[in-house]
């Protein structure tokens, strides 16, 4: 058995036992483990929009595809025409 195939069967089992641990929790303390279940699927929902708009609000806006094609105004323009070189010439 592989490394990847153990793994597969221990979060197989856990998810399995996890399962039978949260109905029976659920069973005899319903109220509570409704509550509890719930606040946590909100805050852990909340918690990723919050981290999304802290990302958006502290990442510096991209550059401009347009900006990034046209020669910068402080270079020297280039010439656009280059002379071959004599090999090229004769091929």
């Amino acid at each position: 058995m592989t490394k990847d195939q153990l793994t597969g069967l221990l979060l197989l089992i856990g998810s399995i036992v996890g399962i039978v641990i949260y109905g029976y929790l659920l069973y005899n303390w319903a109220t509570i483990i409704l509550q509890v279940t719930a606040f946590l699927i909100v805050a852990g929902g909340l918690g990723v929009v919050g981290w999304i708009g802290y990302t958006l609000a502290t990442t510096p806006p991209p550059t401009p595809i347009e900006e990034l094609t046209e020669p910068a105004k402080d270079e020297p323009a280039k010439e656009e025409a280059k002379e071959e070189k004599p090999e090229e010439q004769s091929k």
